[in-house]
């Protein structure tokens, strides 16, 4: 039988933070959600961490859902939002788990986890990210007409309260296509699971703080902060290649960058790659931190 999901408040960085907790190993598996998503889009993989023998932390992060939501463009920028990782991750130690950490990051969550463990704010001992390419390869990619085309919504962001009014539109409609439409699968996004992220983002203020994080990192936001140097912790990226917002050729170039690299593509599955093919990125999980081969996804 699986363990129970649960959630609980913990305080880092001066915030309170919802986090959705699995398992009581000594081991810390932090899970960093993307943008429109929220803990809840961890609710395949928290179990599969704790029977893996960690405590398994979804947190809701700066902003989204129950999390305090401070105001102002600035309080979302990368350097705040990186000493929100490392607070939870002291409240984890304060807490008596005191193991291994392995930070798991998909979308604005993977971008943060690289910038954490390139700048080594923290110790980390492993790193699994999902559908979001090394920063100095993003920062690349977003030079070419290709990519521009894909990240049109990042410019139109910009633009003041008019976002939020478009998203919040007919019950956040648009949140709900911004998951269906582009799943490939699109029975892993029944109405049930559109409600919660729908709900997270008709919480008053929650558009706002969501899409702030792209208002207060539009200068440059995928540039990597430490000196370039191949990144020592070993890293496993696993890729959606139906990703209609990131092409998969923002991956190449990835081992170069760092020393332990494992990627794994899931032909056929798009951008929500845990929520839309848990099982395979479950086993390719499992796999890695076991220290078994990965499968290939066919």
């Amino acid at each position: 039988m699986a363990a129970a999901i649960e959630t609980i408040r913990i305080a880092a960085n001066n915030l309170n933070f919802a986090v959705d907790t699995c398992g009581t190993g000594r081991n810390l598996a932090l899970c960093l959600h993307g943008f429109p998503e929220c803990k809840f889009s961890w609710r395949h993989q928290l179990p599969l961490l704790a029977a893996l023998g960690y405590t398994a932390w979804a947190p809701d992060l700066r902003g989204y859902g129950t999390t305090s939501r401070p105001t102002g463009i600035a309080a979302y920028r990368i350097s705040e939002l990186l000493r929100d990782i490392a607070g939870l991750i002291d409240a984890a130690r304060a807490h008596g788990i005191d193991g291994d950490i392995v930070l798991i990051g998909h979308d604005w969550g993977g971008a943060l986890g690289w910038f954490f463990v390139l700048n080594t704010i923290r110790p980390v001992d492993r790193f699994i990210v999902m559908n979001l390419p090394h920063p100095d390869l993003f920062a690349r990619g977003l030079r070419t007409l290709r990519q521009l085309r894909r990240s049109w919504y990042i410019f139109w962001f910009q633009l003041p309260w008019l976002p939020e009014r478009i998203l919040a539109a007919d019950n956040a409609a648009w949140i709900a296509r911004a998951f269906r439409g582009m799943a490939v699968d699109k029975s892993r996004f029944p109405d049930e699971v559109l409600a919660v992220y729908r709900a997270n983002a008709l919480i008053p203020g929650a558009l706002t703080a969501m899409i702030n994080w792209y208002r207060a990192n539009f200068r440059n936001p995928f540039r990597t902060l430490a000196p370039a140097k191949p990144l020592r912790v070993p890293t496993l990226m696993l890729w959606g290649e139906q990703d209609a917002a990131l092409g998969r050729e923002l991956t190449c170039g990835t081992a170069d960058l760092v020393d332990d690299f494992t990627l794994r593509y899931l032909p056929g599955v798009s951008h929500w790659v845990q929520q839309e093919a848990p099982e395979t990125v479950n086993a390719m999980i499992a796999a890695w931190l076991t220290g078994t081969p990965v499968p290939t996804a066919t």
